[in-house]
């Protein structure tokens, strides 16, 4: 899995690569000989990153980006031949704990794409809070193409783009450019190649500004409404925002704004 390193508090893996700095935690997908697919092992070793992440309180944001020209292109293939129904249902098990995951952990997960994400690989992207892409990205589902229905990558898919849109990605396999996947809101933002880091940086930063508890709070909620029905959504997050209104940092932040001041977070 991966080995404590000497000094710091970060773990070193053989396919991913992770850094700290400022609250902002980078995740980089490291297999760029293998297009960065999404093997078995990269994938246990990305749940594990960002199940010690979440539980850093000192960490704000993590940023997901990824060596070489593809940001993933899906399964590693070769981990679905020849193999018994229970072994490809172990490889799509592991997938879903790794997107469901992305979305529990409290601190926002942003991947910044500088190149082609298809099959799982866009999955993760519509699976990960924010996205910001070069304009040389693309993002396909092609599973079609070669008898393997993109049935997990549908489901992070079609809540990101609508079922209409998600269905001529899934259907057709062909691949669409950063400007149509803003457009469709599969991402939101699409920046020159050369920006990208400092794109996803800024937003980032500005997330790192805010209350870690609210931000936290915030992220567990939008995700625990968004599939319920408009009065069930209401009654829910009128508790949350009740409760919210208690907590020590919202009360600092309501007095800074009314005192013209800035807050002084506590993530409390």
């Amino acid at each position: 899995m991966g080995r404590a390193r000497e000094a710091g508090e970060l773990m070193t893996y053989e396919s991913i690569a992770c850094s700290k700095d400022d609250g902002i935690v980078t995740v980089t997908l490291n297999r760029p000989e293998k297009r960065n697919a999404l093997s078995l092992g990269l994938m246990r070793e990305l749940l594990h990153c960002l199940e010690e992440t979440g539980r850093d309180t000192s960490v704000r944001v993590v940023l997901l980006n990824a060596a070489g020209p593809v940001f993933s292109s899906g399964h590693d293939l070769r981990e679905i031949t020849s193999g018994t129904v229970g072994e490809y249902r172990h490889v799509f098990e592991v997938c879903t704990e790794l997107m469901t995951k992305v979305q529990s952990i409290p601190q926002p997960v942003i991947a910044a794409v500088q190149g082609m994400a298809t099959a799982a690989g866009c999955q993760l992207v519509a699976t990960c809070d924010l996205a910001v892409v070069s304009e040389a990205a693309t993002f396909a589902t092609p599973g079609v193409k070669i008898g393997l229905f993109c049935t997990t990558p549908m489901v992070a898919l079609t809540r990101a783009i609508g079922r209409k849109r998600a269905m001529e990605m899934l259907l057709t396999g062909k691949p669409i450019d950063a400007a149509t996947a803003a457009g469709w809101g599969l991402v939101n933002r699409v920046v020159p190649p050369a920006e990208l880091t400092a794109a996803a940086l800024e937003l980032a930063r500005h997330i790192v500004s805010s209350s870690s508890f609210t931000v936290g709070l915030g992220k567990q909620a939008f995700y625990a409404q968004i599939d319920l029905d408009q009065n069930k959504a209401y009654a829910y997050a009128k508790e949350v925002m009740s409760m919210n209104a208690l907590a020590q940092d919202a009360q600092e932040g309501i007095h800074a704004f009314l005192e013209k001041r800035a807050p002084c977070w506590t993530g409390r």
